[in-house]
């Protein structure tokens, strides 16, 4: 900075407040010092500067899974936030692994992330210690941790997934098979919560041969949908906790001779760009990303902000049943009143 006031025949003081943004300066010199600075090629070293300051303007980011479309999304959509907040993102992903999780966030830690946004996996036994002896804001986004006493962002997982099982069993299906993930993370023990309530509450048994695990991979929901594909009676309906499963599940139905939805109907969490462009459309659970990613975004920023001391906020947004041609009516209800006009209102 001492060449570049040189250059532009200012002081120290005036390059310093035009960079750094402290205090206003006039257009011409402003005009002088950015010509010195690309005479001279200044760059700030921002590691100094981060010393200097004791923040990176920097945010850590993990995820489960950078291929599926729902993280894809959000992560998009929290890059662009922290963009226009003048942060940058440091991403990972832990692949569901324990171990990569508790690595990659010492690792961010260690280079002086000013915050972090979690979609944790595990049971969050040791998350909760690194959160605590954090010395940085922490977000929680689409899964909340027990113990853990920080900002979330959630979605009403539970009610999206009664909702979705109660428009099967309005169009008549009454054996729904159900692919499910971990059920060491919230979002999946809330999905098999509402799967449940919503068969009990049409007075529906809960038949444990037509629920499935998997590990929220294509691969799992091919398996889970073969299994269930062979029962001797099988489902009429299944229904996938996600959406890589689902494309596994579709190719099981090809791959055993059967068509959807003639065969068996298919409904699943999560929408995806190419679900209205499958053959048949998919019929989904749409969350609200572009509000999940902002909302998480926003927390940590207010935090970021100096708002340390306010208690913990947990955010949870509704989901959207987005109905296509994947599930059919069966019996009586196909000749009666279409079960999409009564939901569709």
């Amino acid at each position: 900075m001492l060449h570049v006031a040189e250059a532009a025949r200012v002081s120290v003081a005036t390059v310093s407040a035009l960079i750094n943004g402290t205090a206003t300066v006039s257009p011409e010199l402003s005009q002088r010092i950015e010509q010195a600075i690309r005479d001279i090629g200044y760059k700030r070293n921002a590691i100094a500067r981060s010393l200097k300051m004791g923040t990176t303007r920097t945010i850590g980011l993990t995820v489960p899974h950078i291929t599926n479309p729902f993280f894809t999304d959000v992560v998009s959509v929290i890059q662009q936030a922290f963009d226009r907040a003048g942060y940058a993102v440091m991403l990972c992903c832990t692949d569901e692994d324990l171990n990569t999780q508790d690595d990659q966030i010492r690792l961010l830690l260690d280079r002086m992330v000013d915050g972090l946004i979690v979609a944790r996996v595990g049971d969050g036994t040791i998350l909760k210690r690194i959160v605590d002896d954090a010395n940085v804001p922490v977000v929680l986004l689409d899964r909340i941790c027990d113990g853990v006493d920080t900002d979330a962002v959630v979605l009403d997982n539970q009610r999206a997934v009664f909702d979705a099982i109660t428009y099967l069993i309005h169009l008549g299906h009454r054996r729904i098979g159900y692919i499910t993930g971990t059920s060491d993370i919230s979002p999946m023990h809330d999905r098999m919560a509402g799967y449940r309530e919503a068969l009990q509450a049409a007075g529906l048994p809960v038949a444990e041969e037509l629920v499935r695990s998997g590990n929220f991979h294509e691969i799992d929901g091919y398996n889970a949908a073969m299994q269930l594909l062979s029962l001797h009676d099988r489902p009429s309906a299944i229904f996938s906790a996600n959406n890589p499963m689902v494309i596994g599940t579709m190719k099981a139905i090809r791959d055993i001779g059967l068509s959807c939805p003639e065969d068996v109907s298919i409904a699943c969490f999560d929408d995806f760009p190419w679900s209205d462009v499958f053959v048949p459309q998919l019929t989904t659970v749409a969350q609200p990303v572009q509000a999940i990613g902002e909302q998480a975004a926003n927390l940590l920023l207010d935090r970021l902000a100096g708002n340390r001391d306010a208690p913990p906020r947990k955010l949870v947004l509704k989901g959207r049943l987005m109905i296509r041609n994947s599930c059919r009516p069966l019996g009586a209800v196909a000749q009666s009143v279409s079960c999409v006009e009564r939901f569709s209102g």
